[in-house]
């Protein structure tokens, strides 16, 4: 008892006193450890009467709970100390001034949907988003495109198993309008479309915006003047040339493609505008009798106008821009002039 009381009182005073975690192990081999002091004690027990043996052995058990209880006390002691010593190191003024911080700045793409967003706002008209997900009612049904248009391919268009498919034309949001408001109608639906297309000049995903004006005795006139006014706006152009030819689109009728003087080259012939010197702007149209009336609109008592540019080819333009591939690259370098 005399030994064990004496090792106790040492293990107290040395691990009390120990400084780091490496002296503190060293501590636990040499009064725990095979070879350790208590360890010694317990076999030296075969030398005591048997009748004393079980009391003798709780009592160096004792022992050697009551010093591995000291040395997890002052493991878990150290190990705070550490960790505030590390803590203060390695700690950060949040209240000085960030180094080496870089501006981020707006994607030409959003760039130019607030621009084309703000010009219309000014004209009177609601900016207005639909789903991108859409069922083939919405997407062409509604919008008097025939069950034999090509556009309703899996070559053109990407489905999903259940039928429905991303929308191809941000049109379809003008069905879902119709359906909600009553006429007159003023508005534009900017987002993104996805088509089976990949060059210079498309990508499978790109942004639209869609116009459309519903109102009583409105002429093909009307359509032209906005979007000469529009595009003219856009550039900051007032003596932009803008032509437009007649074509075909299953929800307008008549129908026609608006051109724009090439901005890069004013009209010359360059490689954007394929030395026409016009870009294909979109097409436009009145909007056909039975597109309104999958609106749920009297075609008898209102028409109206819709229009559907590209706001990727706008920004490219816009910007000078000459693959439109490099808007959806990220590309730091390119993104950073913006």
């Amino acid at each position: 008892m005399e030994n064990i009381t004496k090792i106790i009182t040492e293990a107290k005073t040395a691990i009390n006193a120990a400084a780091d975690l490496s002296t503190l192990e060293q501590l636990r081999v040499k009064y725990l450890g095979k070879k350790g002091q208590l360890t010694e004690v317990l076999k030296e027990l075969g030398k005591l009467p048997p009748a004393d043996r079980p009391k003798a052995g709780q009592i160096v058990n004792r022992a050697k709970q009551e010093i591995q209880t000291l040395i997890e006390q002052r493991s878990t002691q150290l190990n705070q100390k550490q960790l505030q010593q590390k803590l203060a190191a390695e700690s950060i003024d949040v209240t000085l001034p960030g180094r080496g911080h870089i501006n981020g700045s707006i994607h030409p793409v959003i760039l130019a949907r607030n621009r084309i967003e703000n010009i219309f706002a000014t004209m009177g008209f609601e900016i207005v988003e639909g789903p991108e997900v859409e069922d083939t009612y919405h997407n062409f049904t509604a919008l008097n495109t025939p069950e034999h248009h090509p556009s309703r391919t899996p070559q053109d268009t990407f489905y999903f198993a259940d039928g429905k498919l991303l929308r191809t034309q941000t049109s379809t949001v003008q069905i879902h309008y119709m359906k909600s408001h009553k006429p007159p109608l003023r508005m534009i639906a900017p987002g993104r479309v996805y088509r089976r297309d990949f060059d210079v000049t498309h990508t499978p995903m790109f942004h639209q915006v869609e116009c459309l004006l519903i109102d009583k005795d409105v002429t093909l006139a009307d359509l032209k003047s906005l979007v000469i006014n529009f595009l003219r706006t856009f550039f900051d152009n007032q003596k932009l040339q803008v032509r437009f030819r007649p074509s075909y689109f299953p929800f307008t009728e008549p129908s026609a493609e608006a051109d724009l003087q090439c901005v890069i080259c004013n009209g010359k012939g360059c490689r954007i505008c394929g030395e026409s010197g016009w870009l294909e702007m979109g097409g436009c149209g009145m909007v056909h009798p039975n597109v309104l009336k999958a609106g749920g609109i009297d075609a008898e008592e209102y028409n109206g106008y819709a229009f559907g540019f590209g706001i990727d080819r706008l920004a490219m333009f816009f910007y000078e821009i000459n693959d439109l591939r490099a808007l959806f690259e990220n590309n730091i370098k390119f993104l950073e002039q913006f």
